[in-house]
């Protein structure tokens, strides 16, 4: 029974490291709140759904390089139907223009890198 104060101590230390980054996090990044994004006035939705692009539009951007550039074909069509031209200067950057109001807004609030400038030219708001 003399072990009894070293199995608490271990389960302590267990139990401590096990949630460390559970309240690491919370301690760290404070506000969780998601930034709010906007479409441009004269736009009335994105060329998907906001969930679908959320989630999907660097995969989205992926597709769209490999089949503009490796495969030739320069359309779109999205889930609603629509057919869309497939260039991110001409169709992303129409809308969501200011790379500070809308792309950083959204990856510096999820701790990720946003490297499309490292080719791109960035569009204003650097």
């Amino acid at each position: 029974m003399n072990d009894r104060k070293k199995i608490y101590v271990g389960l302590a230390i267990l139990i401590i490291a096990v949630t460390f980054p559970f309240w690491y996090g919370l301690v760290v990044t404070g506000d969780s709140t998601r930034p709010e994004l906007f479409l441009p006035p004269d736009a009335t939705e994105c060329i998907e759904e906001t969930g679908f692009m959320t989630a999907n539009h660097m995969v989205l951007l992926k597709e769209w390089r490999d089949t503009a550039v490796r495969e030739g074909e320069r359309e779109y069509t999205s889930r609603s139907g629509e057919v869309i031209k497939i260039s991110l200067t001409s169709t992303c950057i129409s809308c969501h223009g200011r790379k500070d109001e809308f792309c950083a807004r959204c990856h510096d609030y999820s701790n990720v890198k946003l490297t499309c400038w490292n080719c791109h030219v960035a569009p204003e708001g650097k």
